[in-house]
């Protein structure tokens, strides 16, 4: 016998209660309109809570037309929700909601605290002051017939019909803190590019000798591969590299480049080369390119793993050591992931075409950025996006 479910009438339904959901909620809960939050997981924002761990970076100081330059390609739609939210005001709200944030030197943005925690729990409250409901554990199975959404919940299945619905349903990587990708599977294919990794460590299979290097950092190197360029830091670990500089150039090896790295960003080729026709005969190769050239045993043990047979001259080497071999890990390790709902099925507003009153945002929609406070602020921009043109969508049933 089947059991019917039962039905909800509500003025604004938002799916997925991360950051671009939570900021679509506020927009909601600030103009008056009753919304409802649901999330499938047991508690909200969790893979915001884990990337507070390491410090929370919410944005990126810097003028709009270098900070959308990292979002490549930029859609239109992306492009104006970021013009009406970004770092400026990513750092206002913040404040608003009683976190002092700092900009540190390379122009990131972070809490003071450098947590998530309390930044969540002060947004939670506000939202609640708003009367938003929440409820967890509340998994989306799909929408009827009549555009009412489908829940299975603790209670059993459950169905909502909104005057306005967002989906904001995150990725496909960290599947066991929500982002799973499986709400993929409800949509049309034509509307979904395929989800692939980014922001993605790099596995490499290594020779015995690299075992004492591994937690090492590489520091002061540059890293190229493809059309991507990072001048940062990577480290080594017992399964590959990874880090800041790897992160925001694994899209290229995705696009089947090999990623190379210049030891010696701050010296010419010509001095470098310079340098190393100064080593005496008997003089150890180890010991000349520590003490004359200031190369790190992490910096060593990279050419001594991937430039064997040294050839006579090192200069090419130093300035461009290919990381042979190295592949992106798994999908589920990623930070962040391409692909997602395409932006030629939704209107410059992000209202899903083929579902009038629906919009979408965040990680769901086919953007990639790099790690650096550009995923956040994007989430919250097009979060933010959703729920004004929500309010709208609201407003206008009430006037039928």
């Amino acid at each position: 016998m089947s059991v019917s479910a039962r039905i909800e009438t509500v003025e604004a339904l938002v799916i997925g209660a991360g950051p671009a959901g939570l900021m679509a909620a506020q927009e909601l809960g600030r103009a008056g309109v009753q919304v409802v939050i649901v999330d499938a997981m047991p508690s909200p924002a969790r893979k915001f809570l884990m990337a507070g761990k390491s410090g929370l970076n919410v944005t990126k100081n810097e003028g709009m037309d270098a900070f959308q330059s990292h979002f490549s390609p930029l859609p239109d739609a992306l492009k104006s929700a970021l013009s009406d939210f970004g770092p400026k005001d990513v750092i206002a709200w913040a404040e608003d909601l009683g976190q002092e944030v700092f900009t540190g030197s390379t122009g990131r943005v972070f809490p003071t605290v450098m947590k998530a925690s309390p930044l969540l729990r002060a947004w939670l409250a506000r939202l609640d002051n708003y009367g938003a409901d929440l409820r967890r554990k509340w998994r989306l199975t799909g929408m009827d017939d009549t555009g009412a959404a489908v829940f299975q919940t603790p209670e059993g299945l459950r169905k909502i019909h909104a005057k306005a619905t967002i989906l904001a349903l995150g990725g496909a990587s960290w599947a066991r803190l929500g982002s799973n990708g499986a709400w993929a599977d409800l949509m049309p294919d034509a509307t979904i590019a395929p989800f692939a990794p980014a922001n993605s460590a790099l596995s490499v299979t290594w020779s015995t000798h690299m075992t004492r290097h591994f937690g090492g950092a590489v520091k002061g190197v540059e890293l190229r591969c493809g059309a991507y360029k990072s001048r940062g830091e990577f480290i080594i670990s017992n399964r590959g590299l990874e880090g800041g500089g790897i992160y925001s150039v694994s899209r290229g090896v995705r696009e089947g480049h090999e990623v190379v790295v210049d030891l010696l960003p701050d010296m010419p080729a010509a001095k470098v080369k310079a340098a190393l026709e100064r080593r005496k005969p008997k003089e150890s190769l180890v010991n000349f390119l520590r003490k004359s050239l200031r190369l790190s045993p992490e910096k060593i043990a990279m050419v001594m793993e991937f430039a064997r047979p040294l050839p006579d001259d090192l200069t090419p080497v130093l300035k461009g050591l290919t990381v042979s071999g190295a592949q992106l890990r798994p999908m589920d390790e990623a930070i962040s992931t391409a692909g997602g709902l395409r932006f030629e099925g939704l209107t410059d507003n992000l209202e899903i075409k083929t579902l009038p009153n629906v919009f979408a945002c965040g990680e769901m929609l086919d953007w990639e950025a790099p790690t650096g406070g550009y995923l956040i602020n994007a989430c919250l921009a097009t979060g933010r996006r959703a729920g004004l043109v929500a309010i709208d969508a609201v407003t206008a049933s009430k006037d039928e």
